[in-house]
């Protein structure tokens, strides 16, 4: 038996290959269903102790559609090129996050 290669491991769904857009909005769209508020957040520095993130705008509390958020998230992307991006899910029941993942990787990683 083997261990992992030793590479740098991210959040939710960061195991697996970058997201295409079609199964981020589907990850979005998962979220919108569940009630949650779509936030985008945005960070040079990804490191582990990292835990506060800057927003990106304000939460889409009126958001009905996914598309939305994705072109938030393409703004975002162009103009943070060289930092992670990432889309939050916060519940306002609970008042906290209760859903994050990855959507952008610079390419320095």
């Amino acid at each position: 038996m083997r261990t992992l290669p030793i590479e740098r491991r991210y959040e939710t769904l960061s195991y697996l290959p970058p997201l295409t857009d079609q199964q981020i909005v589907k990850q979005i769209q998962y979220m919108i269903s569940q009630g949650y508020i779509p936030a985008i957040e945005f960070s040079e520095n990804s490191a582990p102790e990292q835990h506060y993130w800057t927003m990106w705008k304000l939460p889409l509390f009126n958001c009905s559609s996914p598309q939305e958020v994705l072109n938030e998230v393409r703004e975002c992307r162009q103009e943070y090129s060289n930092s992670f991006i990432r889309v939050a899910g916060f519940d306002n029941i609970k008042q906290c996050q209760t859903i994050s993942f990855i959507v952008y990787k610079p390419n320095r990683f």
